[in-house]
């Protein structure tokens, strides 16, 4: 009889466990480049040794000790540890820092990937490399972007963060509210590009919407005191009930009003609305708080008739006066047309047309089109679902913009 393959379980300890390794191995080197090394020289001691004598009963413990031991046997080709920690561009510590308040190394590792001397997409790159534990390929498949530029960001996202000497630690006073602000919104681009993919093929890729997710829950236990937190879990849990109900039989995308909600994840739900419960213990509601009590009056909702349109109407503007942007003003527009009519709606999004930040938004077309369309002004309407068309890069929702088109064209 055939031995099982142990590498599956070997890639599932490493996808767990990576994080967590890389995490105490920069405390121990304060290098992310050479701390991921040691990572990886782990991972294929791992390979050779586990197939032959079976996944350790403490896997982490192994990693971490195999790591441990080839790093101190790279300082001992050295002549001396001060000078390795010079050629790694780290300082020597002889004496750990006190633990502050937080105190967890992957609470570190995460202000650290999202150093504001880093780019958005550095952030999010090196992100995903060292806590998602996606390999280099897999980020370049999720973005649709050459693996070669993803490697580049990553190596310039390292050597960048050893030029700006970032410190291995969680930021104090208004330097934390600024680089929390920055780490959300990191895994709020990974999480949408998993929900409303921006090119390629596919309109969803639900494997950046988990690991977002699943990065989103281990903040929020190494920060319970921060609303904001709770509230991009939340929106994150509930926008990921819906998946399922986003995509046909052959993957063309379902729209929010036309999805079977049978088919919305429950258990995701009930999350999501825990964690909207614990940040509203708080005693402010920031933009994520507010997006997830919007995302909340859906998930409420058994029917799309049974929707608190008002409500949403009200989060919008009390969104868009804390933060104000004209996506913000878009998403109200739609909220608007479903509680007061089509050409209350009209009148906003009209507004908004000049805006150069929407010119190439092909959102705008395709909100306007819906309103021209239930106005009765079908030319018009099929005008701008083709401009909508024209600007999506989603093979997906081009096809889906083009099919509404040509429906205004039958119905005229």
């Amino acid at each position: 009889m055939t031995a099982p393959d142990p590498h599956p379980a070997i890639d599932a300890v490493w996808r767990i466990e990576s994080p967590r390794l890389i995490a105490g191995l920069v405390r121990v080197v304060r290098d992310v480049g050479l701390a991921e090394d040691l990572a990886q020289d782990a991972l294929v001691a791992a390979l050779e040794t586990w197939p032959r004598t079976g996944v350790p009963e403490n896997p982490a413990a192994w990693l971490m000790s195999t790591a441990k031991h080839r790093a101190i046997d790279q300082l001992r080709h050295g002549k001396t540890a001060q000078r390795v920690h010079e050629e790694i561009g780290a300082r020597p510590r002889p004496d750990e820092p006190e633990e502050n308040e937080f105190g967890d190394d992957m609470l570190r590792l995460i202000f650290m990937t999202c150093h504001p001397a880093l780019a958005p997409e550095a952030r999010v790159a090196l992100t995903l490399r060292l806590l998602g534990g996606l390999t280099t390929d897999e980020i370049a498949r999720a973005y649709l972007v050459p693996e070669p530029t993803i490697a580049q960001r990553i190596v310039r996202a390292k050597k960048m963060l050893t030029e700006a000497r970032a410190e291995f630690e969680v930021p104090q006073g208004a330097e934390l509210s600024a680089r929390l602000s920055s780490v959300l919104e990191v895994l709020y681009l990974i999480f949408n590009e998993g929900y409303a993919a921006t090119a390629g093929e596919d309109w969803i890729r639900p494997g950046l919407c988990e690991d977002a997710q699943r990065l989103g829950r281990v903040l929020a236990e190494l920060v319970p005191g921060e609303p904001e937190v709770h509230g991009l879990v939340a929106l994150m849990e509930i926008q990921a009930s819906r998946l399922r109900a986003r995509i046909g039989p052959t993957g063309e995308p379902i729209l929010l009003l036309d999805q079977n909600r049978g088919r919305w994840d429950p258990l995701l739900i009930r999350r999501g609305l825990a964690a909207l419960q614990r940040g509203e213990a708080g005693d402010s509601r920031g933009p994520y708080m507010l997006q997830a009590a919007i995302a909340a009056c859906h998930a409420r909702a058994r029917t799309a008739a049974e929707t608190d349109w008002a409500r949403i109407v009200a989060l919008y503007g009390e969104l868009g006066a804390l933060m104000p942007s004209p996506v913000i003003e878009l998403n109200r527009a739609v909220a608007v047309s479903m509680d007061s009519g089509p050409a209350a709606a009209l009148e906003i999004v009209d507004g908004l047309v000049d805006d150069p930040s929407l010119r190439d938004y092909h959102l705008l077309p395709s909100v306007r089109a819906d309103f021209l369309q239930k106005l009765g002004r079908l030319e018009e309407a099929r005008v701008e679902f083709e401009r909508a068309a024209s600007l999506t890069r989603n093979a997906r929702e081009r096809e889906l913009l083009l099919q509404r088109a040509r429906s205004v064209i039958l119905r005229k």
